[in-house]
């Protein structure tokens, strides 16, 4: 395929033969290559194709001179009259490897066996036996476990040491003839390598030097690695290769497990929290006819038997509220929203967010429990209110986040009129005040694509005076009407609304307010988003006439909150890219 494509545009030139030496071709002195590309078709090649191209020859001409040497070594022992030692397996070039694990496993009876009795873990056997003396063995106990083989060295031809690794632990396997049974012992090992998945059957003992140690009876083979992985000592620090095959990633860095028992136990932490506080975990509809909930551009998909577009949720919103009407009155759901906009390190286009409901509850009741449910948990899996983050990557250097309760709360409007040192107009959805603020964008140059409605404008001055300079959790509150079109007006200041978001080290982690429960401003609302929608605003959100008429069956008081999982992972795991707290990232095609 490679060479069809180069023919199609450079022609037959790029593998052009040499003339022979006496020939009067103009072209006699021209340096041509007789089996590769010419040098100048070559430089024609995109970079990324050229930088393959070079990782291939430089990975051949490696592979033939450890085939010259080995093919020397080999000549010196048979001159010498000693028999040539075995080929280490670990030698290989990647493709040869591939190639002799699969014919080794076609040659063997049951390559894939079906069960092993694991009667044992590791984590499990590491605590029961850690005080076991030095020397000694308990060969009365039998113990069955399985797991995958991390290193594997022989000591002479009666013994062979590995290191398998289950449930994030590892043990020695202490392999003696003297103590095998079930087969030949030269045969059970010769056919498992680095990487394989392993069954031991055995007694518990400890090595000379104190190591716990596994000394089996039997060993089996029970499921090969084809591929050749990278040792222990070289790791696997190719992102691509990690975010890709995350399968290699956990099976090589032991810190990746660590990062996804963390989001584990948030996320079960956020649910014990609520259900012990009366809470209803439900589910609601992943597409809809209408992408409402949130302000934010959504995916289409299409529903066949309907014949129909419909849209991938944005949020749950809308729906968990019809709940309350309902008489649902505390209501959450901990599951997937997707938003088809940009992926950076905070952002990918599928997420996980919690949100609930809470009837006869406001902002202010909001506030109080996100304090007390973050500083809580932060407490619980980090040991300590305080923790390092390193917002630049592991090179960089660390911060101190501090959840320590009670924690600031800065009113936006005011605060931005404080640092800009002028007084806005609060009738936000004027053309007066949206002048005012696009002047006062233009001049700090901050960056606002069109369309500059009032909306977008007061974000990107919220980002430039507030949430840059946010390091420890901080609530800003009280957004303007214009950014919160499902918020309630706030009952005592002009064109603001009940609205919080919390925010760390300058990333949102938890947006709530008082619903809006007036079926008619909430109909003028969605009218708004409408308008904006027409003016060009692909993220502002439709008219939901179902939902309004939920709402004129009457919903309570109600407070509702949303989290980002995936955001709040990072933090608690010390990753400054979404990318590491997700198992399978959102990822470009491979050559685009």
């Amino acid at each position: 395929i490679l060479a069809q494509a180069i023919l199609a545009r450079f022609g037959t030139s790029a593998w052009a033969p040499h003339p022979p030496p006496n020939s009067s071709s103009p072209h006699t002195n021209t340096p041509v290559r007789r089996d590769n590309m010419s040098e100048a078709a070559t430089d024609k090649l995109p970079a990324a194709e050229r930088k393959r191209l070079k990782k291939e020859a430089e990975a051949k001409k490696r592979e033939e001179e450890k085939e010259k040497k080995r093919a020397e070594q080999a000549a010196k022992q048979e001159a010498a009259g000693s028999k040539p030692a075995q080929t280490n397996m670990e030698d290989l070039d990647p493709t040869k490897y591939r190639e002799n694990r699969m014919a080794m496993v076609k040659a063997m009876k049951d390559p894939y066996p079906h069960k092993w009795p694991v009667n044992a873990s590791i984590p499990a056997l590491i605590v029961k036996y850690k005080d076991m003396p030095a020397q000694t063995q308990e060969e009365g106990t039998e113990v069955c476990i399985a797991g995958r083989v991390k290193n594997k060295r022989a000591q002479g031809a009666n013994m062979v040491f590995y290191d398998l690794a289950a449930d994030g632990s590892r043990i020695q396997i202490m392999c003696q003839a003297q103590h095998h049974q079930v087969g030949d012992f030269k045969e059970s090992h010769s056919n498992i390598n680095r990487g394989d998945i392993m069954g031991v059957r055995g007694f518990v003992g400890k090595s000379k030097t104190g190591e716990l140690s596994i000394f089996p009876r039997e060993v089996k083979l029970l499921t090969a690695c084809l591929h050749m992985l990278p040792k222990d000592h070289q790791g696997l620090k190719d992102q691509e290769v990690r975010f890709r095959k995350r399968y290699l990633d956990l099976m090589i860095n032991d810190d990746v497990r660590t990062t996804f028992y963390t989001r584990s136990k948030i996320v079960n932490f956020i649910r014990h929290y609520l259900d012990s506080r009366g809470f209803l975990e439900v589910e609601t509809p992943m597409m809809n006819m209408i992408p409402g909930g949130a302000t934010a551009k959504p995916f289409i998909t299409h529903h066949n038997e309907l014949n129909l577009d419909l849209f991938m949720r944005v949020a749950p919103e809308l729906y968990l509220k019809m709940l309350v009407v309902g008489g649902l009155d505390r209501v959450y759901e901990i599951g997937r929203n997707f938003r088809n906009e940009g992926m950076d390190m905070t952002h990918n286009p599928e997420f996980t967010a919690c949100e609930f409901y809470m009837a006869y509850a406001d902002y202010n009741d909001l506030m109080d429990m996100t304090e007390e449910l973050f500083s809580a948990m932060v407490l619980n899996i980090k040991g300590s209110y305080k923790i390092q983050y390193h917002p630049d990557g592991p090179e960089g250097e660390p911060i101190e986040i501090d959840f320590t309760p009670p924690w600031p709360r800065i009113s936006m409007v005011d605060e931005i009129e404080k640092k800009a040192g002028v007084k806005l107009n609060r009738d936000f959805s004027s053309e007066p005040a949206r002048k005012e603020l696009d002047d006062l964008v233009a001049k700090l140059n901050l960056d606002c694509p069109p369309p500059r409605s009032s909306a977008r404008l007061l974000d990107k001055l919220c980002g430039h005076y507030i949430e840059d300079h946010i390091v420890n959790p901080t609530f800003i509150t009280e957004h303007p009407q214009v950014m919160s079109p499902l918020a309630k007006w706030h009952r005592s200041k002009e064109g603001v609304t009940e609205r919080f978001e919390m925010f760390v080290n300058t990333k949102e982690i938890c947006n709530a307010y008082t619903e809006l429960n007036d079926p008619e401003r909430q109909m003028a609302c969605f009218m708004g988003q409408a308008a904006a929608k027409d003016a060009g605003d692909d993220e502002a959100q439709g008219v939901d006439h179902e939902f309004v008429t939920a709402l004129e069956h009457g919903l309570p008081p109600t407070g509702g909150w949303g989290c980002g999982v995936d955001r709040l992972t990072m933090f608690l795991s010390d990753k400054n890219s979404i990318r590491e707290v997700i198992l399978f990232p959102a990822m470009k095609p491979l050559g685009k």
